[in-house]
């Protein structure tokens, strides 16, 4: 097998060869989709501030790169600190008391959120094309799960802007007490660039339900999603600084994450600018913080599953989104009784995984979103031979039709043991590690044996086992039977180093408000007699003190 140095000029296999051997084992049973845009006109390309479109101040741009052609889509402004600094303060004066966005019924901002959904909805083909065309994700991702993702965050934080309450305390004493659930203040969301629509929704929604205002920063290599749905955003009626978009790199994060009048962020991405984010933070106004950082999740696979049901969403697990996911099952640990047999079946499954142009609808895997992530895959690939594990197809680079673009074939390997680092880190690529097991404990206390705690999957007949060993996984999330079964109403969020705090679901509120406790003093109650007409006096102290007598 030619290492992947050796392969870095070959072409992907041969694509209708391999649409042909899958067809004979089972027809494609795609849902009805529309043909998709392959150049999609760009129409935003500058900063979205109060509610205008606006170049930075600097004049300083960057290059927003096609990862599957390697050419320039369109150049973007990359944000100074003036020109965050004007952001914030946009969103500071639409936070203000006196704005029409705070003195909003709660209930129309959850017609706002609703008429946002029927624009991403009415736009789902172009905001579609747009993601493949910026990430590289195969067209039917984007169409099926992100844009259709978005729409649905939108209206399931549509139906909770006014239920969103506080409650009545029963204190001690002559006191009435409660509390309010009031929004933090301005808050930025910085997002990620392997699910920039998904993450954005899941981020703006919550904020601005309770009724924040928000500094959006996209990762700089998939930035025009988040451009295009602030467009939707002003179409839709939210008020001017209400939602505001920032272009650049890290120094333009970092301006957001220290400026002063911020007072939440939510990040999505590695632990390294998590742990950066934090400590900026300590040094500034201690902001309130949700990090959804790495992951290294384990899907554990027990020999009474159904084992060609378990190879295959073992590989949708890993290979989903070109393996960039936080969510990867990178740990795939199997049961010694079914592990050679699962082995060879993922290895021819993964042998057919066809890696061509994202727009194609037959694609299923498309490149990766850089050079820096290629290689980073390839010097894993590398390392796993080197420590021993057994490499069964893939790990070379190839290319498009094109002889260009961030390709990767997915890599198989087996023979794996915890101590390889590619057991040990997060790849964030297409690489499979099929590792062998023996007992439950056994496997639970190797599942636990990492720094990570984002998400986990367990596959079994057995529901007993599966409620045990689920009750016992040091993760924020664990599915069963299932693996990235994400749903709106359910919360999200990693224990240990895979972050703090929780996205969607009613917990991801709580991230974006605080809680306010009002209590006030009461005057003595007095007992009106509609018999003798007199009025009678009493404390609390004088009834206490006849219970006593």
């Amino acid at each position: 097998m030619s290492s992947p140095q050796d392969s870095c000029q070959q072409q992907c296999p041969d694509v209708q060869q391999q649409k042909q051997e899958q067809m004979k084992e089972a027809p494609p049973m795609l849902p009805p989709i529309p043909l998709p845009d392959t150049n999609p006109e760009i129409i935003f390309n500058k900063m979205f501030i109060d509610n205008e479109w606006v170049d930075g101040e600097s004049g300083t741009t960057m290059d927003d790169i096609n990862p599957a052609t390697e050419e320039m889509i369109t150049t973007l402004p990359v944000a100074s600190k003036v020109d965050v600094d004007v952001a914030v303060e946009a969103a500071v004066r639409a936070f203000d008391i006196r704005s029409s966005w705070r003195r909003m019924d709660a209930s129309d901002r959850g017609t706002l959120f609703n008429k946002l959904a029927d624009l991403i909805d009415h736009h789902k083909v172009y905001l579609a094309c747009l993601e493949t065309l910026d990430s590289g994700k195969p067209y039917t991702h984007s169409f099926f799960m992100d844009t259709t993702g978005i729409s649905k965050l939108m209206r399931y934080y549509g139906g909770w802007t006014d239920k969103i309450h506080g409650k009545s305390v029963p204190v001690d004493g002559d006191y009435l007490s409660y509390t309010l659930v009031q929004p933090v203040g301005v808050c930025g969301l910085i997002l990620p660039w392997n699910m920039p629509l998904i993450s954005l929704g899941m981020k703006m929604g919550p904020a601005l339900c309770c009724g924040n205002t928000v500094v959006v920063k996209p990762d700089q290599n998939t930035t025009l999603t988040a451009l295009f749905i602030a467009s939707l955003v002003k179409q839709a009626g939210f008020p001017d600084g209400v939602f505001n978009v920032v272009t650049g790199g890290a120094d333009t994060g970092e301006y957001l994450v220290k400026h002063p009048h911020v007072k939440k962020i939510s990040f999505t991405g590695s632990i390294e600018v998590g742990r950066k984010i934090e400590e900026n933070s300590s040094k500034t106004n201690l902001k309130r913080l949700t990090l959804e950082l790495s992951g290294n999740c384990p899907l554990i696979i027990f020999p009474d599953t159904n084992i060609d049901e378990a190879v295959e969403m073992a590989h949708q697990g890993i290979f989903m989104n070109q393996g960039q996911m936080c969510t990867a099952a990178a740990r795939t640990y199997v049961h010694e009784s079914i592990y050679d047999e699962f082995v060879r079946k993922s290895v021819a499954r993964t042998s057919r995984k066809i890696v061509t142009d994202p727009f194609q609808l037959y694609c299923e895997q498309g490149p990766m979103i850089n050079e820096k992530q290629v290689e980073k895959t390839l010097k894993y690939v590398q390392s796993g031979v080197q420590e021993g594990a057994k490499l069964h197809c893939g790990g070379e680079r190839c290319t498009g039709s094109g002889g260009k673009g961030y390709f990767v074939q997915p890599a198989v390997f087996s023979n794996v043991t915890d101590d390889m680092a590619i057991a040990q880190e997060e790849i964030f690529g297409p690489v499979q590690c099929l590792l062998k097991f023996s007992e439950v404990h056994e496997v639970v206390r190797r599942a636990n044996n990492s720094e990570y705690g984002l998400a986990a999957g367990i596959l079994t007949s057995d529901v007993a086992t599966a409620l045990e060993v689920a009750k016992h996984i040091q993760s924020g999330t664990v599915w069963v039977n299932c693996y990235n079964a994400f749903a709106v109403q359910s919360p999200f969020g990693g224990l240990k180093m895979s972050g703090k705090g929780k996205e969607m679901g009613e917990e991801s509120l709580k991230e974006f408000s605080d809680v306010k406790t009002i209590t006030l003093k009461l005057p003595q109650l007095l007992n009106l007699s509609s018999t003798s007409g007199n009025i009678k006096q009493y404390s609390a102290v004088d009834v206490k003190e006849q219970q006593l007598a």
